[in-house]
Order: structure tokens, then C-alpha cells, then sequence
């Protein structure tokens, strides 16, 4: 396992008083379209330059910072000067391309007045899906921070191919740079994840509505507080639900999360200095390296049904074997992650199964002796070990 993949602890990060020293932090800060364009899709320098000053200057002080960046669409769009056509795939991907080398154009420029240099980190579901895939690119940032690189990260658009998440059985882990921030917050165990948007963080209710109020910290992410949000960028595809979606799984994982206003003055500064900016998630106790790839890093592959003997036990910490199997959905390899699925078609579990979708069909529904008659004696007799499940308790 890589130093990257260590157990966050819960109580690394919290809301320090100012003026205290503090140990040097490992930050994950993703920042929106809103944050580093203007209305019209044109880079606000500006802004970017007060980002990157403030960014250089936390890493002056002996901290690590990976940015997750959005802003290469609206950009290319920009930059092409040719109108938006948000149902256009290929446009979109097109304009992503286009964008993504203006944007990193731009961030170069920017830290290099600091004596900073930068990498351009592009990744797809199926990178962090595929756990060697993974676990590589935790060495790779790994490596980048310690010879002093801010590895600047965004969505590959232009191979981020929308039908693959249209396969049966196939539910992709990101769809926006919210999400992918907080999986590589857990990737590498970071100690805060900063997402910077366009709103000082999460209110009471809709922030133009009289009477709305700054929420400062929240204890826990409840199904309620899910449920009352609405609200989207104009320029962006991730809106409040995504932003606490990705303070849901950074905080389960043991990661503490800020919410705020990416035009703050001195926002990331003053975050880091422990000072009460935007919205505070704390962190919840995490679980296992391996299981938080499982429940959010990776791609859900397929579906594993079960009934409702092997569902229990399951719950009850066994492993699943292949006698308490009734349908496979999808096709999958050994190693892939993917749902377990009660009678009810509910998913109540993610794992890592031994066998692929082909093996699994073939062995489904039978005893252990049956099963080595089939696959042979060499092949494990658990489909799922206990140790590679990670409970859900959600619906399909």
C-alpha cells in the first residue's frame, strides 16, 4: 500500500484560532467556472491570479495543495466563438479540448511568477475505477508534491464518453469535479477538502430568499438536508446537491470540507488559518482505504442478485458465496467493483467479486463442490470476500 493510501484521521483538521502554529497541511482545493470565468466564458485573470497568489502563499507556509479545476467548456466555448450547444457531446468535448490549453496556459503563467511549476492531471471514472490505475496515480501526485508541483486536476471531457454510463448495471463514480475532488481527497488522504463556488456556502434556504441564513458547521449530512436543495451554476454541471454529495463522502471518509465563496478575499488563507469562512462539514469516523475506493472510488461495473439468505448473511459480516446468487447484470472482470442487489432490487452492498460476470453465470446458485466441478479447485469460493464488501443500505 502506498504512503498515499494512509487512514485520515478525524481529528487532523479542524478550525484552528488564529495565531497558533499549525502543522503543514495536505489540501485539496476545487474551484468552479464561476470562480475563474467571467459572464461571458472568457477567463477572469483577475480572479485566477488572486487564487493562485493565495494558493503559492499556503504552499510558502509548507503546505501541500493539489487543485481541482473546472472551466475548460466554458472556456473552449470562448475561445471558439462559436455558441454554446449544451446538448452537443462532440461540441462539448470539442470545446473541452480547446479550453483545457488555455486554461492551463493561464495557471502556468500565473505560478510561475511565484517560482511554482505546474502538471496538468486529466482523469476519467475508468482511471479510478481501475484500482491499479489508482493506486498509480496516488504515486504519481504523490511524487508531483514532493518535488514541489501543483498537480492541477480536471475531468478528461474529451474521452469521458456519456454512453458508458448507460450500460445496464453501470453507475459511474464522478459526473462532476464536486465528486472527483473529494475521491482524490480520499485517494490521498488528505486533511481538507476547499470547494469553492459561487455562494458563501450552504444556507437555511434559497440565499436570495429574505431571511436565509449561513449554516456555519454542520454535525452530519442527514437525509433532510439532502432533500431541501436546489440550486445549479449556469456555466457548470455540478450544483448544491453535488457540493453536499462530495461533503457526504470526503466526510465519511474522515475528510473535513469548507464550502465557500471562491471570491472571498483571502479565502483559502483564511480557511487554512482556521478562521470561520463559508460552511463547515466535519468529519465522521473513516473507514478502510480499500472499502472507500470500493463505496466511491470506483465505478459500480454491474449487479450481483442475491437472495434473501445471502443478503443476511452478508449484513451480518459473511462473505457471499455463490449458492446465494440469482442474477448477474452486466458484464464485469474479477476485481471490478459492483452492487449487490436484494430481492427487493435494492443495492445494499458494494464489493469486489473473485470471479467475472462469465464465471459468476456459470456458478450462480450452486454448492462449493459444484462450483470447483465448474471453475476447478484453484478458483476461490467466495464470489465476494467479507473483507472486499462495503454496506450501502441505498436504493437502486
Amino acid at each position: 500500500m502506498v504512503a498515499f493510501l494512509r487512514e485520515p484521521r478525524v481529528s487532523q483538521f479542524c478550525r484552528f484560532k488564529v495565531g497558533l502554529w499549525m502543522p503543514s497541511k495536505l489540501v485539496v482545493v476545487k474551484v468552479g467556472t464561476s470562480g475563474i470565468t467571467a459572464r461571458d466564458g472568457n477567463l477572469d485573470e483577475e480572479e485566477m491570479k488572486r487564487l493562485t497568489d493565495q494558493i503559492a502563499d499556503v504552499t510558502r507556509q509548507g503546505n501541500k495543495v493539489v487543485l481541482v479545476t473546472s472551466g475548460a467548456v466554458a472556456t473552449g466555448i470562448a475561445e471558439l466563438g462559436i455558441p454554446a450547444k449544451p446538448n452537443d457531446v462532440v461540441f462539448q468535448q470539442a470545446a473541452a479540448a480547446t479550453g483545457q490549453s488555455v486554461l492551463m496556459a493561464k495557471y502556468r503563467e500565473l505560478f510561475k511568477v511565484h517560482g511554482l511549476r505546474v502538471a496538468q492531471i486529466l482523469l476519467t471514472a475508468e482511471d479510478l475505477s481501475n484500482r491499479p490505475s489508482y493506486v498509480h496515480m496516488c504515486n504519481v501526485l504523490n511524487m508531483l508534491l514532493k518535488t514541489g508541483v501543483i498537480p492541477i486536476v480536471n475531468e478528461n471531457d474529451v474521452t469521458s464518453v456519456a454512453e458508458l454510463r448507460k450500460k445496464e448495471g453501470y453507475k459511474v463514480n464522478f459526473s462532476d469535479n464536486d465528486i472527483l475532488s473529494v475521491l482524490l481527497a480520499s485517494a490521498i488522504g488528505a486533511d481538507i477538502a476547499i470547494i469553492l463556488s459561487d455562494v458563501d456556502g450552504l444556507y437555511t434556504a434559497n440565499p436570495e430568499e429574505p431571511g436565509a441564513e449561513l449554516i456555519k458547521t454542520v454535525e452530519g449530512i442527514t437525509s433532510e438536508l439532502k432533500s431541501s436543495l436546489t440550486g445549479k451554476s449556469k456555466l457548470g454541471r455540478g450544483g448544491i446537491q453535488s457540493k453536499i454529495k462530495a461533503a457526504e463522502i470526503a466526510t465519511s471518509c474522515g475528510i473535513p470540507v469548507v464550502i465557500a465563496n471562491s471570491r472571498r478575499e483571502n479565502v483559502i488563507v483564511d480557511i487554512i488559518l482556521g478562521k470561520a469562512v463559508g460552511t463547515y462539514f466535519k468529519p465522521q469516523t473513516p473507514m478502510p482505504a480499500v472499502k472507500r475506493w470500493i463505496a466511491y472510488g470506483a465505478s459500480v461495473k454491474g449487479e450481483i442478485h442475491v437472495n434473501e439468505g445471502a443478503k443476511k448473511a452478508v449484513l451480518e459480516g459473511s462473505s457471499l458465496l455463490p449458492v446465494g446468487i440469482t442474477k448477474i447484470v452486466g458484464y464485469f472482470n474479477e476485481g471490478d467493483v459492483v452492487s449487490l442487489i436484494d430481492e427487493n432490487g435494492c443495492e445494499f452492498a458494494r464489493g469486489n467479486p473473485n470471479l467475472s460476470s462469465g464465471d459468476l453465470n456459470m456458478v450462480k446458485g450452486l454448492q462449493q463442490n459444484q462450483v470447483h466441478r465448474k471453475l476447478g479447485t484453484d478458483k476461490p469460493k467466495e464470489a465476494v470476500e467479507r473483507k472486499s464488501i462495503h454496506l450501502t443500505g441505498e436504493e437502486k
